[in-house]
């Protein structure tokens, strides 16, 4: 038996590229904002995280490149050795003052802030009560806590569902170390964390509240500043985590709150102490963007008018969206098969989407996923909906 073999035996990709269904790795040839070109065609872009299209403001990408002429490309080190400017020390203040937390802290990757911050702070015979349809970076935070210390008891509850969280931790000895870990804004359904609920039984069960904003901050609030913004801060979290390669337009993450917890995290985790950091076009981006949406509210505000657009769009026109209250519309399906057709036919139709299967989804619930920029015209949205009502229909999914 030879370790490569199950490699040899996958032939699913080639067999879908075979019948021209293959939606994956697609390389986009030219960025044009909310358009790109992909196979020689341009098509709209739907299926960005770019929220703001910040990547594509001017001031960010001058950021970025004097960024670059100061410092050089690369910090070349972990932030333990070499890798720490003061550069990433003055955005790590500005995004504490940001979320209304003591301190924050950078890492390389959205994936690893969750990767590094969870696997740190959870040990053995410690409790960790995840969403069942959390991001599957907090998953592999926990898989990697696993790994590192053993013992560690992982709890699961029904999506978005204080009642079945509350029935979790009832199982749990009160007295016994727990954290609750939860997306702001869920990535695949678009819709919004009960916070005020989670809150409340997370305190009744000494329990500790850790939040994933990565498609929140920018998103959600007056302001775009996250989950507990949208609730008028009268629920707060302990940790907030956040990417940069969402609303940011750039590349990275950081976690925020107590100034102790966040000096145990930036000794523990492994993922930072043994990547190099975020280069300085990084961070400048990043604090540029931040500067924006800080001081320049019409971003977000453009953002949320889309959203509600697109939903109610979608929704008139008979597509199942589920419970989406976001940019993040997924267009549900159930059937694998009409979810890569649907996704050919957007595609050859000048839009481009995701299409989303298990195990990104459970077994019964393909969709394509689609996600709306605050750069997107009037113009463009109406022909979304214009070709993906009539490709809909010709397929029976609507």
């Amino acid at each position: 038996m030879d370790i490569f073999d199950k490699c040899y035996k996958f032939t699913e990709a080639a067999e879908a590229q075979e019948r021209g269904l293959y939606p994956f790795f697609i390389p986009i040839e030219e960025s044009k904002g909310s358009r790109v070109v992909m196979k020689g065609r341009e098509l709209i872009m739907i299926g960005s995280n770019n929220y703001l299209g910040l990547s594509w403001d001017p001031r960010v990408q001058e950021a970025s490149i004097k960024a670059i002429e100061k410092y050089g490309t690369s910090c070349s080190g972990s932030r333990f050795a070499n890798g720490t400017l003061t550069l990433h020390e003055e955005l790590e203040e500005k995004l504490a003052r940001f979320v209304g937390k003591e301190a924050a802290l950078c890492f390389t990757t959205g994936y690893q802030t969750n990767l590094g911050a969870i696997s740190a702070l959870v040990g053995r015979n410690e409790h960790i009560v995840t969403d069942r349809y959390n991001h599957a970076s907090i998953m592999d935070g926990i898989f990697l806590a696993t790994g590192l210390k053993g013992g560690v008891n992982i709890h699961r509850y029904f999506h978005n569902n204080p009642d079945s969280l509350e029935k979790t931790l009832q199982r749990i000895p009160i007295d016994e170390p727990k954290i609750i870990v939860t997306d702001g804004v869920f990535s695949m359904e678009g819709d919004i964390v009960k916070l005020p609920e989670i809150r409340k039984i997370a305190s009744k069960y000494n329990a500790r509240l850790y939040v994933d904003d990565a498609h929140a901050i920018g998103v959600i609030g007056e302001r775009g500043r996250g989950t507990e913004e949208y609730y008028n801060y009268e629920y707060k979290t302990d940790l907030v985590m956040c990417t940069f390669s969402k609303s940011f337009g750039s590349l990275g993450g950081f976690v925020a709150g107590d100034k102790q917890i966040i000096e145990y995290i930036k000794h523990f985790a492994r993922p930072l102490i043994f990547s190099a950091s975020m280069p300085p076009a990084t961070i400048a981006s990043v604090s540029e963007a931040l500067r924006i949406i800080e001081t320049e509210p019409q971003h977000v505000k453009r953002l949320q008018s889309i959203a509600k657009k697109m939903i109610d769009g979608f929704k008139s026109l008979g597509f199942n969206i589920g419970v989406a209250e976001t940019p993040i519309i997924p267009l549900i399906i159930g059937d694998n098969e009409k979810t890569f057709l649907f996704w050919k036919a957007l595609f050859e139709n000048g839009v481009y989407a995701n299409p989303v299967i298990s195990p990104a989804v459970p077994p019964d619930r393909s969709l394509i996923r689609t996600s709306f920029m605050a750069i997107h015209k009037d113009e463009e949205l109406d022909m979304v909906l214009e070709i993906a009502e009539r490709e809909a229909k010709k397929l029976g999914i609507i």
